[in-house]
């Protein structure tokens, strides 16, 4: 089979700007339009949304952006549409695509994929003894979703039945990607290295422009940011693409921007685990085979696991967040006496009160480098953004730390110029993720189109892939003792950084500017270190794997978000920074390389 597939991906969040479909449909010349738009916060906010009316719980993005102005032209262009917009309520998703198709003139076929949604089934499924993956905690008492990641195999089946538009629930984010190349080039099951090289295909592309130079740690070599070039890829039927970008558009396409995007939210890359196979990503490759043109091979596979992974979130208190802005001299030190001033008051204010104390505070110097601790350079800053977020069981308790910050302008430190927004910051619950498996035996999948109902025996079926069966790592590399020689340099000299959440914990990737400098990573840039420089930000271990492949290392960061996404209390949940942050770190070099990096 010689025909390459065109997959272009126009949203890697609920909020990514609406230019990007347009562009790829008008421009793109592809074959499949594919957008995710869930994370573990979205589907918590959407499950919020539900609650409170019937026909929400989706992407409404995607209806008002996507198919209401470009219904017409994709209907023209043949173009098959995929996408996890659905969220927990891909029924109204659907009828409000055929609504927008029907004021569009055009009729498409659109199916949903359900069976990810298994709140209606909690108390069944407490019997199983569901623990969390991380700390083994049983299931909570209170459950405000609870949702399977599905795989692609369910979309094949919907696309082979007809359907011009695939809305899914929640599936793992390369599943809208891998689902188009399981049914255009009849993969089955058995077939691991193609899976694992699509699912590779769907992780890169699926946070949009992140992989054409967005995010990019030499940002600076990034042209035309205001008109970003979203990816384009162009897929072979063994699972290797080029990825590419309409022409004419902005953005950056080379080995290293593509390679920082296979890092970004990874943990063990031997087996980067999703429902229809076990991914090894050690000696992916990247090549550049044309301006801003990146050819991507070398991911290879292993047989599924028997389980889904579940995303389930309950509530759990309250929270407040607010910031206000202090100048002047010492403003670092002012800003931080401020808020702890506030916070000693309505702590005494609680007492008289009859009420707990916080369950937590977080107080971050913004402009103060906060975030990095004992690394910050800027204690002379004379401008800065004071944040203080707060958690209680009782919102009193928060609206009352609400209503204690604005007088601290008038009878608190010299130099408060106010909060920030309309008025007062109201508390707002909080609500935690608790990630479990459950057998795939007990998840049954069904494709909705046009009335009918088609179940998905592949979803039952196992593999039973199990850690154990890793191979053992290469012992680490002997030191480097030409490292010795007391030069140091920033990390960034040598390396290039990604890193992501999953949860409460942070990844971060990084690999060689060039192949000499990897035993000087291997050696400088060890789990201890890691820890040791975020020591200040993380409760939990650091583990390290390498990436032959790119020579490159990945880090995971178990405890590092304070609780993570919409259950944190810091300036940065989602660990945006946290590669930014590592790559100041100083690493020793030979001696006169500092200086040759220096010139």
């Amino acid at each position: 089979m010689s025909r390459t597939v065109r997959i272009g991906c126009h949203s890697g969040f609920w909020g990514d700007t609406e230019t990007a479909a347009a562009q790829l449909v008008r421009h793109g010349n592809v074959d499949y339009l594919v957008s995710d738009y869930l994370a573990e916060v979205t589907m918590s906010i959407m499950a919020a949304q539900k609650l409170r009316n019937p026909q929400a719980g989706y992407a409404t993005d995607f209806v008002t952006a996507v198919m209401g102005p470009l219904a017409k032209e994709i209907a023209e262009k043949k173009i098959k549409v995929i996408t996890n917009a659905g969220g927990v309520n891909p029924q109204a998703c659907r009828d409000a695509v055929l609504k927008a198709c029907e004021a569009a003139g055009v009729a498409l076929k659109v199916a949903l994929v359900l069976g990810d949604d298994l709140q209606p089934r909690v108390d069944e499924l407490r019997k199983l003894d569901i623990r969390e993956m991380d700390t083994g905690a049983a299931l909570p008492a209170r459950i405000t979703s609870m949702n399977a990641y599905l795989g692609g195999f369910p979309i094949a089946r919907a696309l082979a039945e007809g359907a011009d538009v695939v809305i899914t629930g929640r599936v793992v984010d390369s599943a809208v990607t891998l689902g188009a190349l399981i049914h255009e080039f009849g993969w089955s099951m058995d077939d691991h290295d193609r899976l694992a090289a699509g699912t590779l295909c769907g992780h890169i592309i699926e946070c949009g422009a992140q992989c054409n130079g967005g995010n990019f740690t030499d940002w600076q070599l990034v042209p035309d940011y205001d008109n970003m070039g979203f990816p384009v890829a162009e897929v072979e039927a063994d699972g290797s693409f080029v990825l590419g970008k309409p022409d004419g558009t902005g953005g950056l396409i080379t080995p290293a921007t593509v390679a920082e995007q296979m890092l970004y939210e990874i943990g063990d890359p031997r087996a980067y685990m999703v429902p229809d196979v076990v991914c090894d990503f050690t000696q992916a490759r990247y090549e550049q085979v044309a301006a801003d043109r990146v050819r991507v091979s070398g991911a290879k596979g292993r047989p599924a696991t028997d389980t889904y992974k579940v995303s389930t979130t309950f509530p759990d208190g309250y929270k407040l967040s607010t910031i206000f802005m202090l100048g002047g001299r010492e403003a670092v030190a002012k800003g931080r006496h401020s808020a702890e001033m506030i916070i000693r008051k309505t702590r005494r204010l609680f007492a008289e009160k009859g009420w707990a104390d916080y369950r937590d505070v977080s107080i971050e110097v913004i402009g103060g480098e906060a975030t990095y601790g004992p690394h910050a350079r800027t204690a002379d800053s004379r401008e800065v953004v004071v944040k203080i977020a707060a958690r209680h069981d009782q919102k009193e308790a928060l609206g009352l730390l609400g209503r204690e910050i604005a007088p601290m302008s008038t009878g608190g430190v010299v130099g408060m110029t106010g909060s920030f927004g309309a008025g007062r910051v109201s508390p707002t619950p909080v609500i935690r993720m608790f990630s479990c498996l459950v057998p795939k035996s007990q998840v049954p999948v069904t494709i909705d189109l046009e009335g009918r109902q088609i179940p998905m025996q592949e979803g039952a079926r196992s593999g039973g892939f199990t850690a154990a069966q890793l191979p053992v790592e290469a012992p680490a590399a002997a030191p480097l003792t030409a490292a010795a020689s007391g030069e140091t340099v920033p990390l960034v000299a040598l390396a290039y950084g990604r890193s992501g959440d999953k949860g409460d914990n942070a990844n971060i990737g990084i690999f060689a500017r060039k192949p000499e400098y990897v035993p000087i990573l291997e050696s400088e840039v060890t789990e201890e270190a890691v820890a040791k420089y975020f020591a200040h930000r993380i409760d939990g271990k650091v583990t390290r794997w390498r990436l032959p492949g790119i020579g490159g290392f990945n880090f995971l960061l178990r405890q590092a978000l304070g609780g993570g996404g919409m259950a944190s209390l810091k300036a940065d949940p989602l660990a945006k920074a946290f590669a930014q942050m590592l790559l100041d770190m100083p690493v020793r070099v030979p001696a006169g390389m500092a200086r040759d990096l220096a010139a």
